[in-house]
């Protein structure tokens, strides 16, 4: 079942000899709970994250989170704790490859809503980037027409 929701993101990036960078977003989107292959949390990212044009879909399984990007930024990015996996991340600008390694995964997501953090180590183009981390809270959004 597909459910109209309230999306609060914080993201959180802290790379070596400089201040980390945090971005926080409260966007509106899509939860939907398609059974075996996990739950489905999509929305159109903003001019305030840079990606505008951009549709981000994030697949929340029993034991991986996969990170869907198709537009303007096209990627796919899989988080498995204790895992590395590498991706590109196509931008308007070029082509990067990036590497994940998870260290924790943590989800209270379900078909009404939750909460998803992922702690992860980021690699560019093969050389350790920095420690990130992103926290996504999703609530239902009130009916058509009623302010919540």
């Amino acid at each position: 079942m597909e459910q109209r929701v309230i999306i609060s993101i914080q993201g959180r990036q802290s790379f070596p000899q400089s201040e980390p960078e945090v971005m926080e977003l409260v966007t509106q989107g899509i939860l939907e709970d398609k059974g075996e292959a996990g739950l489905f949390l999509s929305y159109q990212e903003s001019e305030v994250t840079g990606l505008e044009g951009t549709l981000t879909t994030i697949q929340v399984e029993p034991q991986r989170v996969t990170l869907l990007r198709v537009g303007t930024v096209n990627s796919q990015m899989v988080f498995e704790e204790g895992k590395r996996h590498l991706s590109v991340y196509d931008t308007p600008y070029g082509a990067l490859e990036i590497g994940l390694r998870t260290r924790k995964i943590r989800t209270s997501l379900d078909s009404r809503g939750g909460d998803l953090t992922i702690y992860y180590a980021l690699e560019i183009e093969h050389g350790a980037a920095g420690n990130s981390m992103f926290r996504i809270h999703v609530r239902q959004a009130a009916p058509e027409g009623l302010v919540q």
